[in-house]
């Protein structure tokens, strides 16, 4: 099983969209700065994940979420998450 998950900066305006088959792991590993892509935008909190039953599945999907439509949804799931405080302030 693989999660597509998509994270949102709390400092900064970014979002990335990545895949793993330890979520819980990944998201630590963001938060402590261990990722190089993702280290300058810590801490994040996460908005989407979605689980998919194999890794090619999960590579059409994070691919989608990357694209100009995909990243759109995602902005619009990430405000709508500060409109109802679920999110942490940026």
């Amino acid at each position: 099983m693989h999660t597509v998950y998509a994270i949102a900066s709390n400092a900064r305006n970014y979002i990335y969209v990545g895949m793993t088959s330890n979520l819980s792991n990944r998201l630590e590993r963001h938060n402590q700065g261990y990722e190089r892509t993702t280290k300058p935008y810590a801490p994040f909190t996460l908005i989407y994940s979605e689980e998919v039953g194999s890794r090619p599945e999960a590579r059409v999907r994070e691919k989608y979420w990357k694209s100009g439509v995909g990243k759109e949804k995602l902005r619009l799931i990430r405000n709508e998450l500060d409109i109802a405080g679920l999110s942490a302030d940026r």
